[in-house]
């Protein structure tokens, strides 16, 4: 004979599964197995796009002159670089604040400093991305109303590295969005509790 299964008042989502283990347990576990997850893509994506940038160089000579095009030389480049910094160190941070929130009966407001964390890393990264990659454009394409000159014709590896470590920056952006729609989702969900 099976043993009767106690089901919680607040619902489908609040029952327990035939383990023994609820639901509200097992959601718990699984958000903090999915933040610790994507903060760790977060961290080798912007871990990756650090090197890639920093050693993106492509020495040439133009008309005579030894040219050296380097992130450096472009304030974007070194915001994004700064950025991925940032949000690489504040996100190896959040793997410590994330770890507690595992028991069942953290405070409302632990969640809410998380997503508040979360939300301005996104920030960050959005803001860098967006920088790189309008100087990016206007590297690649020019802008021949002003007599901007495209120069990734001439520096194609400099331009390729930059590339690359504006699409890991745009990777780490993108598990960003993914922890900040997870956190809302903790937060409404703690509400109806």
């Amino acid at each position: 004979m099976a043993s009767p299964q106690k089901t919680s008042e607040h619902g489908f989502f609040q029952g327990n599964f035939p383990g023994g283990i609820s639901t509200a347990s097992h959601s718990q576990g699984s958000f903090i197995m999915a933040q610790i997850t994507i903060r760790f893509f977060a961290i080798a994506f912007t871990l990756a796009a650090i090197p890639v940038m920093i050693t993106a160089e492509e020495p040439i000579s133009l008309f005579g002159m030894a040219i050296s095009p380097s992130y450096k030389q472009s304030s974007a480049m070194k915001f994004l670089l700064g950025a991925n910094a940032t949000v690489c160190a504040f996100t190896v941070l959040s793997l410590l604040f994330v770890w507690p929130l595992r028991r069942s009966g953290s405070k409302h407001i632990n969640y809410f400093l998380l997503h508040l964390h979360d939300m301005v890393m996104t920030l960050l990264l959005m803001s860098g991305c967006s920088a790189a990659t309008a100087v990016g454009y206007l590297s690649q394409y020019g802008q021949p109303e002003t007599y901007w000159s495209p120069i990734c014709d001439i520096v194609k590896k400099f331009c390729h590295q930059i590339l690359i470590s504006t699409v890991l920056s745009y990777l780490a952006f993108f598990c960003y969005l993914a922890l900040d729609i997870l956190s809302v989702h903790k937060l409404l969900s703690r509400e109806t509790e």
